[in-house]
């Protein structure tokens, strides 16, 4: 997910795609639903998501401010203070990821149970070479 991608042939031949690619990416859902209840500084975003680096939350954020999902408050401070916050559009699409990461915390039995129907039949049936 990088800022540079500009307007490259993938963008301009199907930008819807290349927005949900933005929303569903490993960071981005985990940024939007953070940010769905209120906004972050910086550090604290990233101690809030855990175990992402300051590169990738950075081109993470800047990639959903360039959609319009998230907007960066930059206030002439010292030491400098940048919030981070949803706009109405990522509300919108923050609503819809959150519903989605429920869903899977409230299946999650029925996808371990099809997992191992899964693997286990697997197992017994004869592997083709």
């Amino acid at each position: 997910m990088k800022v540079s991608e500009g307007k490259g042939d993938g963008e301009a031949m199907c930008p819807h795609r290349l927005v949900l690619e933005h929303v569903t990416s490993r960071w981005g859902v985990l940024v939007l639903i953070q940010l769905h209840d209120r906004s972050y500084r910086f550090s604290e975003l990233r101690r809030a998501i855990g175990r992402v680096s300051e590169k990738m939350l950075t081109q993470t954020l800047q990639t959903l401010e360039r959609d319009g999902l998230v907007h960066r408050d930059a206030k002439p401070v010292i030491p400098p203070r940048v919030d981070y916050s949803l706009t109405e559009l990522g509300r919108e699409a923050a609503e819809q990821v959150r519903a989605l990461a429920q869903w899977t915390e409230r299946r999650m039995d029925d996808v371990l149970s099809a997992r191992r129907a899964y693997d286990e039949a697997r197992d017994i049936q004869p592997r083709a070479s």
